[in-house]
Formats: structure tokens, sequence, C-alpha cells
């Protein structure tokens, strides 16, 4: 599930800024980005997103910015001296004798470095704090976002419910339509004289038996139900995923047996209506 959580506060002369992203994922896969200083608390940092975010793919951004434009800096001279005379020999190579190497030498990686300040657990409790507020932010957004997607599942389960209920109508006529198209092409064969008329009747039964739709009807019902019902469980995302499989079976099945395009009209909304909750669910936990 998709979240996004970002808290700021102000320490001492340092501003603490972390941002959370997430996004969906089976497993916890946690990407995180720290000044080197504080590498430190990688682990412990770890442990606290795994207990409070459980899974999913985290995007973790802790940035520490210094007020005091006063820092102290180290400058390696003799870096600074090798990249001079690096760049000395290649000016000469190119025939520039009068480029001022001076500023490129310093814009050089390790030439110019600000001096790192050591963590303190004062400022790192300030940090955790920081850590939390975020976290809470990121739950906030998986939690309204999940309230979005239950009433999305909500409304297209009762569809799917209500085009069940408009299937009724058609199930008689449906089945005098299959009786006299049967007839119809017996006649066409044979002469209407030569039928066994009992006979046909109880092969006819034994037909429209193989395409009754009764049980499906009720099983779907019942698992329509039972995803209202699972829906108010925790961390029950892999459970409905189940449930819609048994859903489409079951929907399958009713178009399987149809034999009437009024019906079959029907199956095609459930059917649209179910994989539309299938991609959903793939935004849960």
């Amino acid at each position: 599930m998709t979240g996004f959580g970002k808290e700021v506060c102000e320490f001492k002369e340092k501003t603490i800024s972390v941002e959370i992203k997430t996004l969906n994922s089976k497993q916890l896969d946690l990407y995180i980005r720290m000044p080197l200083n504080y590498r430190e608390k990688d682990i412990e940092i770890r442990s606290l997103i795994s207990k409070k975010l459980e899974r999913g793919k985290v995007d973790l951004t802790l940035s520490i910015e210094n007020a005091d434009f006063t820092a102290d800096y180290t400058f390696n001279k003799t870096l600074a001296k090798k990249y001079f005379e690096e760049f000395k020999t290649f000016s000469k190579e190119i025939n520039e004798t009068e480029i001022n190497l001076l500023p490129s030498i310093l814009k050089m990686p390790e030439v110019l470095k600000k001096k790192e300040d050591e963590i303190n657990e004062v400022e790192w409790t300030q940090i955790k704090s920081v850590l939390d507020k975020a976290i809470e932010e990121v739950d906030k957004f998986r939690s309204d976002e999940g309230k979005s997607l239950a009433k999305d599942f909500s409304e297209r389960i009762e569809l799917i419910s209500k085009l069940l209920v408009k299937i009724e109508p058609f199930e008689k006529q449906r089945i005098e339509n299959i009786r006299n198209r049967i007839h119809l092409s017996l006649k066409e064969i044979t002469n209407e004289d030569t039928i066994d008329k009992d006979r046909f009747e109880q092969e006819l039964i034994f037909y429209l038996e193989k395409l009754d739709i009764t049980e499906e009807k009720v099983r779907l019902k019942n698992h329509c139900d039972y995803f209202f019902q699972t829906m108010k469980e925790s961390s029950s995302g892999k459970k409905l995923g189940f449930i819609t499989q048994e859903i489409g079976r079951e929907i399958n099945t009713i178009g399987s047996k149809a034999n009437d395009s009024d019906i079959q009209k029907l199956v095609v909304q459930m059917k649209d209506e179910l994989e539309k909750i299938k991609e959903q669910l793939l935004n849960i936990l």
C-alpha cells in the first residue's frame, strides 16, 4: 500500500528532516539515505521501521542541515597538489596555459570537505522522535487509503450481488428457450410422430440439470457475504484474494452454463467489477 510521511524539526543549530515513501510489496524492502556519520544507526532505524511498517517498499531519507555557516572544513593539500600537477600537465598538452586551476581543484572530490559532527544521544533521541512522527504520517496515509479501498470494494461486491439478482428473471425464460430450440432442431432431422415424448422429456430434464445454475448462484452469494465479513478483519489482503478467486470461479461457471445472451451480459459486468477488485487488492497488506 502506498504511503507518505514527512516531518521536520529544528534542533540547536540543525534542521532534522525525515521523509518516508512506501509502495506495495509482499516483503519489507527498505532503502535508507542518510549522512555518513549517522550510518552507525542504520540497524536501529531498520529495526524501528520493520516493527511499525511491517512490509512494503520503503524509501527513507534522513537529512541533517547545519545552520551554522561557520562550520569547519578540512583542506587536503596533498590531494590538491596532485590534482594541480595533473591539470597543469594536461593544460600544456592542449596548449592552454592561461587557465585558473584553483576553482576547479577545490571542486574535486575530497579536496575541500566539511567536518562531520559525531552523533550524540540527545540528538539521536530527537531524530527518533522525528522518525516516529513521519512513520505515524505514513500509517495515517495508509489508513486513509485503506478506507477508500474498503468503500470501493464494498460498492463493487454489492454491485456483483445486484447483478446476480438480475439473473433470476431470465432463468425461467432461458429454460423454455432451450426446450424450444432443442425441439425445433429435433423436428428438422426427424418426423415428430416418431419422437418418443416420454424419452424426450427424460433426456431434456437430464440436459437441463447440467445447465442449472442454482448451486453456483448460492455459492456466489455466500462468497460475496464472506468477502464483506473478511474485510472487517486485520491484515486480510491475502484472504480476500482467495475469496475473489472463488467468486471468479462461480461467475465463470454461471457464464459457461448460461446459454443465454442476457445472462452472459450480466456475467461480463460481474467479471469487470471483479477484475477491478483484484487490481486494487494488490495495493493492500
